[in-house]
């Protein structure tokens, strides 16, 4: 017998969840064990358990009540934003591998993930969206879209704004991506469509691979795309090397005409020197998706700015994205079932 727990929560149900395992390739006979994690909350309450475990990680929230005694004997366990914990890891001997159905790691102990040699595959279930509202953040911010809707509907009827020198059509600027996993490609995808010269960061990625997708881009280092590059769009997970890799020493390489957007995670620009650089108007504007404190506060610095678009984080945010996740996710892992690889599969250093 093949024993999978599966835990839901306020957004992803456990019964989707375990419609989403029945259907796995994986040794039958196969149990099916439902747990929740605060799955009775409103979807407004449960974003606090959400902002939770985004901040402080899986240790420092309440697990499900009985969830360490059923890991005993579990060979899969699935989850959307549920944590899993060193003691939940440490509670599961036979462990052979954790499926989450979205991008961020925050919920799960990744140190105690690699101690234990378990696999962990996720997925990006809002790939599609994120990379569309990237693309819109680029559009609105270069061409004043929301700054001048923001003036419009207080009676006012701007023609003037700080980017005037700079103003052009999108197909004149080169974007440099920093971080090429699934999202970025997906934005690739798209500039590569319209004819729009991109470059990129990322040196985890086997470039021969990304030629052979079909992508279109040029491969530099990242100091060269903060100076080269007329925006500058980010992609990558918060880890011990990426938290506030965007800093004073980056952004002082930035053209005074370029643009950074943000729709991956605050932590990974230092929010002092994006907040210098902007105040100084040293480059043309700032968008981001992404705020160090949700919701943003009355008197934060950001919401003094001329030169910065601030979404409510909801670049993920579709009617499809997070109810059809386990189902993306069960796709992913019987991919590697038969292949034995998987793109999505984490890779622990």
């Amino acid at each position: 017998m093949t024993k999978v727990v599966v835990i839901g929560d306020g957004l992803v149900s456990a019964h989707t969840l375990a419609e989403a395992a029945a259907e796995l390739l994986i040794e039958q006979p196969i149990e099916i064990v439902e747990y929740n994690w605060f799955s009775e909350l409103t979807k407004e309450a449960f974003q606090e358990k959400i902002k939770q475990i985004e901040q402080n990680g899986p240790e420092e929230v309440e697990l499900p009540s009985g969830i360490l005694n059923e890991l005993s004997d579990t060979d899969y366990l699935l989850v959307h934003i549920a944590p899993v914990s060193k003691s939940m890891l440490e509670a599961a001997p036979k462990l052979k591998l954790i499926g989450t159905c979205r991008g961020g790691l925050e919920h799960i102990n990744l140190e105690a993930v690699k101690k234990q040699q378990v696999k962990l595959l996720h997925v990006i279930r809002n790939a599609e969206p994120v990379a569309d509202f990237t693309l819109g953040l680029c559009y609105a911010l270069t061409r004043n879209i929301a700054f001048s809707h923001r003036q419009v509907m207080v009676g006012k009827w701007p023609k003037q704004f700080p980017n005037d020198a700079y103003k052009t059509t999108l197909n004149n600027l080169k974007i440099g991506l920093v971080g090429l996993g699934y999202i970025g490609k997906l934005v690739v995808k798209r500039l590569n469509g319209l004819g729009i010269e991109v470059i990129a960061y990322d040196p985890f990625v086997n470039q021969e691979k990304i030629r052979e997708e079909g992508l279109k881009i040029k491969f530099v280092e990242l100091k060269s795309l903060f100076q080269t590059a007329d925006i500058i769009s980010l992609h990558v997970r918060v880890t011990a090397e990426t938290k506030n890799m965007i800093n004073s020493e980056l952004l002082s390489l930035m053209k005074p005409a370029s643009y950074l957007i943000n729709t991956a995670r605050p932590d990974i620009v230092c929010k002092k020197d994006l907040l210098e650089v902007l105040k100084a108007h040293k480059i043309a504007g700032a968008a981001t998706d992404v705020v160090w404190e949700e919701p943003i506060h009355v008197d934060d610095p950001l919401l003094a700015l001329d030169n910065i678009i601030i979404t409510s984080h909801i670049a993920g945010d579709t009617i499809d994205a997070i109810p059809r996740s386990p189902y993306l996710l069960r796709d992913v892992l019987n991919d590697y079932f038969v292949r034995g690889a998987s793109d999505m599969e984490i890779q622990l250093k």
